[in-house]
C-alpha cells in the first residue's frame, strides 16, 4: 500500500504532516521527492521580470 504524505525534515527528523495508519514500530520504506520547483531551483537563467510572467501563468497546478 503506498500512502504520499508529505513531510518536513527538522532536527534531523521527518515530521509527517498529517497522521499516518501505521502500528507503533512498524517498519517502511521511504522515498525522498523533492517539489519540482525544488528540483528545477537555478536551472533556467532569467531576469525577475520574465520569472514574474513565467509564474503567473496558468497551469502550474
Amino acid at each position: 500500500m503506498a500512502i504520499p504524505p508529505e513531510a518536513r525534515y527538522e532536527n534531523k527528523t521527518l515530521k509527517p504532516a498529517r497522521d499516518l495508519p501505521l502500528k507503533e514500530g512498524e517498519s517502511v520504506i521511504i522515498e525522498i521527492k523533492r517539489p519540482v520547483s525544488d528540483q528545477m531551483y537555478g536551472i533556467l537563467a532569467t531576469d525577475k521580470k520574465n520569472a514574474d510572467i513565467i509564474i503567473e501563468m496558468d497551469g502550474w497546478d
